[in-house]
């Protein structure tokens, strides 16, 4: 009985002791649990409501139903702009982490000074989404940038490589490959992973390195290469500074650069269709939303992990 009842008591001591230490916790999640519902939340309820209203910024939204999402089926320019949108992420998206992945293996072997070419190679994704870089860009792509200087070299006649609907796009998606440090980060810190045992095991059956790339090392890497298949995508269909500075926030030449974001801007700042532009955010959201959905489903397909029977 003596040692129930010490153990109550000390239940007891604990107790004030335990909410002590929640309503500390509590306070030290308040301000980001206020960001999440000013920041986060908040706009997206009054963006879901005004995607049902006609909402010109200078007065009143009036509530017209559906108008804003039945309008999108006639939007010829809504129609191109998930055109220019989808090509630029179905193919900067695989450039994008095969660059990455290979990069990431070079370095796991093992270099000199690999600290500093882990960070140069990282560099370019703290910097690729920034207004300098993409000005930057557009002076390297134009009729007189370095691309055309380099060609001149060998007697080749550039051209205006942004100013082009046939290749301005193929300039951002340069750019957004060009962005492959944060990927290869997480690939690098993967490939750490992948215990040395396995390699040993392949080599003394005779395997060699291309054979255990594809047999050890892709395999095993399949939970990361998922893992970055979606945060690439989601971030590659949220992409806009770098279509509005190399096109002068146009989408041109001739739409070709038109991303869905810019169009979306142009919709609720330029044109003050902000109901329309609140309606084309969801269902950018759903379409992002559906992208996730398809990949989760097929990751079963083509994702490993160790656990797994």
């Amino acid at each position: 009985m003596s040692a129930l009842g010490e153990l109550r008591s000390m239940k007891g001591a604990a107790a004030p002791r335990q909410k002590r230490q929640n309503k500390a916790a509590f306070l030290f999640l308040l301000p980001w649990f206020v960001g999440l519902v000013v920041i986060t939340i908040g706009p997206m309820i009054a963006s879901l409501v005004l995607s049902f209203t006609k909402y010109n910024l200078l007065s009143p939204p009036r509530f017209n139903g559906l108008a804003n999402f039945e309008k999108m089926v006639g939007d010829e320019r809504l129609h191109k702009s998930l055109a220019v949108t989808f090509e630029y992420v179905l193919i900067s998206v695989p450039l994008q982490l095969a660059l990455a992945l290979l990069l990431a293996v070079v370095l796991d072997r093992g270099l000199r000074g690999l600290a500093f070419y882990r960070s140069a190679f990282y560099l370019p994704s703290l910097l690729g989404a920034s207004v300098a870089i993409a000005m930057l860009w557009r002076q390297i792509f134009g009729v007189d940038g370095l691309v055309n200087e380099v060609l001149a070299w060998f007697g080749i006649e550039g051209q205006g490589w942004i100013s082009s609907p046939d290749t301005a796009l193929g300039t951002l998606i340069l750019l957004n490959v060009w962005t492959f440090g944060a990927p290869m980060v997480i690939f690098l810190a993967g490939l750490r992973q992948i215990p040395t045992m396995y390699y040993e095991a392949a080599a003394v059956d005779g395997a060699n390195r291309r054979q255990q790339f594809w047999r050890i090392t892709l395999p095993m890497l399949t939970p990361i290469i998922f893992f970055n298949l979606v945060l690439q995508i989601i971030h590659s269909f949220q992409s806009f500074t770098q279509a509005f500075i190399v096109s002068g926030g146009t989408g041109g030449p001739v739409d070709s650069t038109l991303f869905y974001t810019l169009y979306l801007y142009q919709q609720g700042f330029a044109n003050l269709n902000m109901g329309y532009a609140s309606a084309m955010a969801w269902l950018l959201l759903l379409i992002i939303a559906a992208f996730t959905a398809i990949n989760f489903w097929a990751s079963k397909y083509w994702v490993f992990y160790d656990d797994q029977d």
